[in-house]
């Protein structure tokens, strides 16, 4: 039987989502969205496309929850998207009463569910969506350091000039500007950046990758990225209904993990049909840890904003 993933949000990034979960055929797929015939005309548009890149996935559009009852995997990409000179941080009292009318909603549907969540403030909406689904801590996740290091992952390939594939490295923390790229977990096919990269160069790629997101803001200036970010929701789609237990950097509720507690920031996992299965400890350096703390404390402050 076909796993059955839902996505609430039917705009760039939940249909480019869509597009990436459809063409590894990790299960059927229901695309939900407020705005009438969207999602309907985008399901069956994916789903054409099925007999050509041969894919067998049964792709559904509407504008209510009911289609999506029963779904092993909830993702929330709901929400206003950044327009240029904004951060993320400005869209956080709009996007927490979208997130928790679609969490509410979805997990009326899914008890059983793992719900990940990908609106900005990133960080902000998990907890959010945890607060209002109930939903024990494990099957809440927030979606944005896989994205923060493919983007990392990306600048390094380009500056060594090698395969993308051959790259490594982790972007933990808030996403936002106080993320932490982790140097010292950075490598190239097992070979640490800083013997193959300048650190005034390393230093420039750390601040592109902080920065990554609003440089795509900037040029679209409509609208911000989803390309990535729907090939990012994929990877942890895949992980968990495959059961792959790949290790992915997420935005997990902590509890005394790297001395932070009570708040949602991005940490390395393993993710598997339970969802978060293991909150991974890396030995950081005394900066990067403290990093680490800072960013987690900007995402308290946030959290301050939000008024459940």
């Amino acid at each position: 039987m076909r796993k059955k993933i839902t996505i609430v949000g039917a705009g760039n990034v939940g249909a480019t989502t869509a597009h990436w979960i459809a063409a590894k055929e990790l299960g059927d797929i229901v695309l939900v969205d407020v705005v009438d015939g969207i999602p309907q005309g985008k399901g069956l548009d994916l789903m054409e496309a099925g007999p050509i890149e041969g894919f067998d996935c049964n792709i559904v559009g509407t504008s209510s929850y009911e289609a999506s009852a029963g779904s092993d995997v909830v993702i929330i990409t709901a929400g206003l998207a950044r327009k240029p000179g904004m951060s993320r941080d400005d869209l956080v009292t709009t996007n927490a009463e979208i997130v928790k009318s679609c969490a509410e909603q979805a997990v009326k549907q899914s008890p059983n569910c793992v719900l990940i969540v990908v609106s900005n403030p990133l960080d902000v909406m998990v907890w959010v969506a945890k607060q209002v689904s109930k939903l024990p801590k494990h099957r809440v996740i927030g979606m944005a350091g896989v994205l923060d290091s493919t983007r990392f992952r990306t600048f390094i390939a380009m500056e060594v000039g090698v395969s993308v594939e051959d790259t490594q490295g982790f972007v933990l923390g808030g996403h936002g500007d106080s993320m932490v790229p982790i140097v010292s977990y950075s490598n190239v096919a097992g070979i640490p950046i800083t013997e193959l990269i300048p650190k005034e160069r390393i230093d420039a790629i750390v601040e592109r990758t902080r920065k990554g997101g609003g440089e795509i803001v900037n040029y679209l200036k409509t609208g911000s990225a989803y390309y990535a970010p729907g090939a990012a929701v994929c990877a942890m789609v895949e992980s968990i209904v495959r059961d792959k237990k790949r290790i992915l950097p997420c935005a997990a509720w902590l509890e005394g993990e790297y001395g932070i507690r009570d708040v949602f920031v991005g940490v390395p996992v393993k993710l598997g049909a339970k969802g978060i299965e293991q909150i991974i400890k890396l030995k950081l350096n005394d900066a990067d840890l403290k990093a680490l703390q800072s960013s987690a404390e900007e995402v308290k402050h946030t959290m301050a904003k939000v008024k459940l």
